[in-house]
């Protein structure tokens, strides 16, 4: 008896392989910004309303 391979995943694969690498940039970007804005976050205030925002030097 001759049994003959399934090559369904193998047809897929061009199919899904962009939208798996488009997750991977989309993770890769956003952990990077993430990471970047951790770093940042205690040497910079985020809101425009700060105390220190608040006055522009004039009398």
């Amino acid at each position: 008896m001759t049994v003959l391979a399934d090559h369904t995943l193998l047809l897929a694969l061009p199919a899904f392989a962009p939208a798996v690498v488009v997750v991977g940039v989309v993770v890769f970007v956003a952990v990077r910004d993430r990471r970047k804005g951790a770093e940042t976050s205690d040497d910079t205030p985020h809101s425009e309303n700060s105390a220190s925002g608040d006055h522009d030097g004039s009398p």
